[in-house]
């Protein structure tokens, strides 16, 4: 049985891909606007804003690459949205297939997609001057973290391409999250906010994460920063996770 639904995801899984390298100007716009945004910040904004002796570019990263993931999983609310009004899930369903790889193989998707378009990102920052002396571990915990908020974002959308009514409204779940490393500590200190925001800067999830991430780059002690972004990934993942098989077996009853 296991052989079975690792089977029958490979072969979804190879299908949404097809889609997407047939169409990698995707991925190509998923990269464009974090990069802008790197750009703009570094060379329009950094000077004015004081984060200490490391380049702005370096202390910019993390956040820019949330909302690169939160960018691209707008795609895969919009893939999964086309697929249910094209009727591909009602002709899946007559097929003797395991019903969860149609939701894996968009979420496998995502996490290809989602990489490439880090990877872009973070070669435009090493052209900049990003530059850091993190050893094998330190890379590795921050591929484990942004892995884990990959498919964390990725689930709340698949609920959204599940639940939309229209294309446009797939996709436009990713705006707020796109918009919450603003209220964070991914492009200024929280310390200059006034102390409402402040407050909200400093306890939502994209701070304990962005700190982690600069704090592993920076082989710098992270504390326990690790462990609040850790369970902010993982809950977030199991609320996302349990709202979209609920979503969609109520999608295919």
């Amino acid at each position: 049985m296991t052989t079975y639904v690792f089977g029958d995801t490979a072969v979804l899984t190879g299908r949404t891909l097809r889609h997407v390298t047939r169409s990698v100007d995707t991925i190509i716009t998923t990269a464009i606007t974090p990069i802008a945004m790197m750009l703009m910040f570094v060379y329009v904004f950094g000077g004015a804003i004081d984060i200490g002796s490391d380049g702005y570019v370096s202390y910019l990263l993390p956040g820019i690459l949330l909302i690169t993931i939160a960018s691209g999983t707008a795609y895969t609310a919009l893939r999964l949205f086309t697929d249910l009004a094209s009727g591909i899930f009602e002709r899946f369903q007559s097929m003797p297939i395991a019903r969860s790889g149609v939701l894996w193989a968009h979420v496998l998707t995502s996490l290809v997609a989602n990489l490439a378009s880090l990877v872009l990102v973070v070669g435009v920052a090493l052209l900049m001057g990003f530059r850091s002396g993190a050893g094998a571990l330190a890379w590795l915990a921050v591929a484990g973290i942004v892995l884990l908020f990959t498919l964390a974002l990725t689930w709340i959308a698949v609920i959204a391409g599940l639940s939309a009514k229209t294309a446009e409204g797939g996709g436009a779940f990713a705006y707020p999250l796109i918009f919450l490393p603003f209220v964070s500590s991914a492009f200024v200190p929280t310390e200059t906010m006034p102390g409402p925001i402040r407050w909200f800067a400093e306890n939502q999830p994209v701070t304990s994460i962005v700190d982690t991430i600069r704090g592993l780059f920076a082989q710098q002690p992270v504390g326990d920063d690790i462990w609040t972004a850790l369970a902010w990934c993982a809950g977030i993942l199991v609320v996302a996770y349990l709202f979209a098989m609920a979503a969609y077996r109520k999608k295919i009853a």
